[in-house]
């Protein structure tokens, strides 16, 4: 991979060295930063998993979710709202992914019925995931077909969808593990690549960037 890729991780250190690492794994060069200023020549923008969005910033009250940062949320919606005008591609990965939805418009499922198959149980929880649709174009069916085996670290899901946003993948439960924009290059994904790298991660940020060598 060309090393004059530059890609921003909108996040806190020392959460991002994982993201970090994986990324710079595959010869990019990756920094973590909340500086809007930093990201103005960088080729994309990773929106790493953390804690759960603030309610409020998709319209409802707190009435399930787990250690919010306000502040980090402004910021990364912000940064986001930077690449979508700048049409720079955009991986969101776990709360990532909810980052995404909320910025087009849609809601949060602030606890999911079936968090025990999906959340954080002081180590990844692993399940399949299969494919949605009958289109063959999208970034999920590129790289694993029809389904593929992930790990699972979250308690919150998408509820409604965010305009122009479409479901690519989804749980055994219906729980919508993958999603992209119908025009931008912007995707996230429910699990996390960076800790998978050997088993389909590596393929998912290769492919990443080289939507931002384009």
């Amino acid at each position: 991979m060309d090393t004059s890729i530059s890609i921003a991780i909108a996040g806190r250190n020392p959460d991002t060295v994982n993201y970090e690492n994986a990324l710079r794994s595959l010869g990019a060069d990756a920094f973590t930063t909340l500086d809007p200023e930093q990201c103005i020549n960088c080729d994309g923008l990773l929106l790493p998993g953390g804690g759960d969005i603030t309610p409020a910033f998709f319209g409802q009250h707190d009435h399930g979710s787990r250690t919010i940062d306000t502040q980090l949320d402004i910021i990364q919606l912000q940064i986001l709202d930077l690449f979508v005008k700048w049409g720079k591609p955009v991986l969101g990965i776990c709360k990532g992914l909810q980052i995404i939805n909320v910025h087009f418009g849609g809601t949060i499922c602030q606890h999911i019925k079936n968090a025990a198959a999906h959340q954080w149980n002081g180590k990844d929880m692993y399940h399949y995931v299969y494919h949605i649709g009958c289109s063959r174009t999208d970034f999920f069916h590129q790289l694993y077909g029809s389904s593929a085996f992930v790990n699972s670290a979250h308690h919150q899901a998408v509820d409604k969808l965010g305009r122009d946003l479409l479901p690519v993948c989804q749980a055994h439960d219906g729980t919508i593990e993958a999603l992209s924009h119908a025009s931008l290059p912007v995707c996230g994904v429910q699990w996390h690549p960076e800790r998978i790298m050997e088993r389909g991660g590596g393929e998912l940020l290769t492919y990443f960037l080289k939507t931002c060598s384009k």
